[in-house]
């Protein structure tokens, strides 16, 4: 596994802990519907939560959230939609991002960005 796969990994399951910490329930990691994938669906509050998680090891130049492009929010909004589709029991879907900076096996820093896009 390459080390960008287990800093991918390692940060979906910080952010899962600390979602759980939160509050919320967590319902799947990883879901999938062809080539799309949600990192985490959690629920709180009877909203269903489509986290991405994105992970960075150590100070880079940019900041891990602005890695979620348009491309990639399209992307969401699709899987989303199929997740809506597969389980119709859930209507209300809301859209986070988990961003997580690492100092070797340390979180230096998380932040949660509630209402993230729509």
């Amino acid at each position: 596994m390459s080390k960008h796969s287990k800093i991918g990994i390692k940060g979906e399951q910080i952010a899962e802990y600390f979602l759980q910490k939160k509050g919320y329930i967590m319902l799947h990691r990883n879901w999938r519907a062809g080539k799309k994938e949600i990192d985490l669906i959690a629920m709180a509050g009877g909203t269903v939560i489509v986290v991405e998680v994105k992970t960075r090891s150590g100070a880079g130049i940019a900041f891990p959230e602005e890695a979620v492009t348009m491309k990639k929010k399209q992307h969401l909004r699709l899987a989303a939609a199929a997740f809506s589709a597969a389980n119709p029991q859930y209507r209300d879907i809301r859209f986070d991002i988990v961003s997580i900076i690492l100092n070797g096996d340390a979180v230096k820093e998380i932040v949660h960005f509630e209402e993230a896009f729509h």
